[in-house]
Formats: C-alpha cells, sequence, structure tokens
C-alpha cells in the first residue's frame, strides 16, 4: 500500500515537473503556437481553432510556415482588456 501511494506521488510531481518545464521554456518566448497561446489564456485549444474558423477570435493570429501564432503581447493586451469591462 505504501509503495503504491509513492508511485501516485511521485507521478504526480513529475507531472507537475513537465508542466513548469514547459512553462519555463515558453516564458521566453515571445510567439506562441495555439497550444501554448491556449493554456496561457485558460482556455482549450479548440475553443480558438473554432474562433478562428469563425472569425471571431479576438486576438489576430500570425502565420508563419503553416503555423498559426500569437504574440504574447496581443494575448496580454486582451487580458487587460477583460479586466476593464
Amino acid at each position: 500500500m505504501k509503495s503504491l501511494k509513492l508511485n501516485t506521488d511521485l507521478q504526480t510531481v513529475l507531472v507537475e515537473l513537465r508542466a513548469l518545464r514547459q512553462e519555463i521554456r515558453s516564458a521566453g518566448k515571445r510567439l506562441l503556437p495555439i497550444p501554448e497561446a491556449a493554456d496561457y489564456l485558460g482556455i482549450s485549444p479548440r475553443t480558438i481553432r473554432n474562433e478562428l474558423s469563425r472569425k471571431t477570435f479576438p486576438v489576430r493570429a500570425v502565420r508563419h510556415g503553416g503555423k498559426v501564432l500569437f504574440r504574447r503581447q496581443d494575448l496580454d493586451a486582451y487580458i487587460e482588456s477583460l479586466g476593464a469591462e
């Protein structure tokens, strides 16, 4: 029983470490792909894709080499505008 609890705790720690590593890796980026932008905004990547296809997403995307990217400063401005309402 004790080893099962230890394995579960270790798995939890590993998941958290992976998330922190991804956060640190993307912290210096100026352009974020859809999954990272969604994580940054706290929404689903599917929500972004759906709104992009409907042309209703409030943040302008940058297309580079077939990828859809978002400027971190544009995402920050959008977040700030939400607090102003």
